[in-house]
């Protein structure tokens, strides 16, 4: 890997192109080197992961509200739609947002940890959209999923935006757009068009992901895909965007992040280097926000040892400053300990999310979040005895560069009413390459099983794996195979209103 320095220029000092962020983004998806075997199989795993969980939660309303909007934009020759017979066609822009909002809904796919954190599954079903329209094969699409990944990973790397409460779509919407590049072997000035338009226009705050959390949480990333599609659409009929978007006087760097007196260093691959971002990222044994996993984990492994929860005073989660800030007390936010707080909210509540495992022995991604769970009594009064404190042992280990080092658990200390102690640590979830139970191939299978076998056959799940595992080889077209249809009770949802694209004039 080569290490770029990235800081903000007057206009009058703007490098060469050639050494801009935006440019050696771009060379990376352009990038001929071949995919490696173990990419190659992650890239299947994910394509798996994604489909069940987008599966288990079509008949949810937002899900269920997204793809009423992508169905009313039908396209012959488009996408397929999560849920939909293979025959049905969107808009490959809609379908993004449909297909992405149904991935993101349960909180239950992958996950990258690092200087910024995001869900870099998000970015599978633009490019998945975008092939299914444009005719690509499978080996086209494993191409552009490896960039897109490495583009996330390296950005994630290297550049820290929830810090200054920016969202993380930013960076995940420009693995969007260089994926869609690679795998449509686009020119390098084409994606670097494309970077630079969605870089300037999917800078949000993390609001979306504060106080009362609402519905938009599945659909922010959503947004960002549809906007990914546009972008490179925009790009290829030859339009131009805002440059330098990172190094820029009044760029993002210089007005929203560290300022004008920046210096950012961002891990990129060599030219001709294998990408293997990929393999940095893992996915979630637990439909619960990303810092809470490992502590999920933990729960599970610490109720036995506490004979009485009853009889707790206190539980102190001692974690990263990361883990406190978003999910924890040092949010300040107090919707994390109301229990008719909307699903969301408890999603990033860990106060919520480790009473309940200690209760429990386990984690379901909708009987945990049932009104009737989080109001129970005794998970309540345990709940509110639950706080974070930030750690600066655990926030050194949550930033530290080498990967062996690295932690995103906790230490977490019970204290009794009578004053004893129960005290453990974990530093990474057992999900995590690193962790007690990794994911493989047949969890990733077994994953995507018992999330979709309450709603697509068995015929049609058997036929989804058969045509995921056989990815690299599915010729041109062959990408609609990756749908995954379900019966119309299973995806149905009661309550939908219809809005703007529903109506006809007289």
């Amino acid at each position: 890997m080569q290490q770029h320095t990235v800081r903000v220029y007057r206009s009058a000092d703007t490098p060469p192109r050639s050494e801009l962020l935006a440019w050696k983004l771009a060379r990376v998806a352009a990038d001929e080197t071949p995919v490696e075997t173990d990419v190659c199989a992650m890239i299947v795993n994910r394509v798996i992961d994604n489909a069940g969980v987008a599966v288990a939660g079509l008949a949810r309303h937002p899900v269920a509200n997204a793809r009423a909007q992508a169905l009313a934009h039908p396209h012959r020759g488009g996408a397929t739609v999560f849920g939909m017979p293979r025959e049905v066609r969107v808009a490959c822009e809609w379908a993004a947002w449909a297909n992405a909002s149904a991935v993101r809904e349960l909180d239950f796919h992958d996950t990258f940890l690092s200087i910024d954190m995001n869900h870099p599954g998000d970015m599978i079903p633009p490019i998945v959209a975008v092939g299914q329209q444009c005719g690509a094969s499978g080996r086209d699409l494993v191409r552009g999923i490896a960039a897109a990944y490495e583009i996330d990973v390296c950005l994630s790397n290297g550049i820290c935006l929830h810090e200054h409460r920016i969202d993380h779509l930013t960076h995940i919407a420009a693995g969007m757009v260089g994926g869609i590049g690679a795998m449509l072997r686009l020119p390098a000035e084409v994606i670097y068009q494309a970077l630079n338009h969605i870089v300037h226009v999917t800078i949000t705050t993390r609001q979306s992901r504060k106080g009362e959390i609402s519905s938009w949480k599945a659909h922010a990333p959503a947004h960002a895909a549809k906007l990914a599609v546009e972008a490179v659409d925009r790009a290829i009929r030859g339009e131009t965007s805002p440059s330098p978007i990172y190094e820029g006087d009044d760029s993002i760097i210089a007005w929203l992040l560290d300022g004008p007196d920046a210096v950012y260093s961002v891990p990129l691959p060599e030219p001709g280097e294998p990408r293997r971002g990929i393999l940095e990222t893992y996915t979630k044994a637990h439909s619960a926000e990303i810092h809470s996993q490992a502590l999920i984990d933990l729960a599970f492994r610490m109720r036995t040892r506490i004979p009485d929860l009853s009889r707790v005073r206190e539980i102190v989660i001692h974690a990263s400053l990361p883990t406190d800030r978003i999910i924890g007390t040092g949010s300040g936010d107090p919707q994390k300990f109301d229990p008719l707080a909307t699903r969301e909210t408890l999603d990033h509540s860990v106060m919520y999310i480790f009473a309940v495992a200690l209760e429990d022995g386990r984690w379901h991604h909708v009987d945990s979040y049932l009104p009737e769970r989080a109001s129970r009594p005794s998970t309540v009064a345990l709940w509110r005895r639950i706080r974070t404190v930030e750690d600066p042992e655990w926030t050194a280990r949550y930033y530290a560069k080498d990967p062996r080092q690295k932690a995103f658990g906790g230490r977490v200390v019970v204290t009794m009413d009578d004053g004893t102690q129960v005290e453990d640590e974990i530093a990474v979830a057992d999900a995590h390459p690193l962790g007690a139970k990794p994911f493989g191939r047949d969890d990733y299978v077994g994953k995507f099983t018992a999330l979709a076998s309450g709603f697509a056959q068995p015929h049609e799940r058997a036929r989804f794996l058969a045509a995921a595992l056989a990815l690299p080889a599915l010729p041109s077209g062959g990408l609609i195979e990756l749908n995954v249809e379900v019966p119309e009770q299973a995806r149905y949802c009661e309550g939908l209103r219809a809005g703007i694209f529903e109506q006809r004039a007289e």
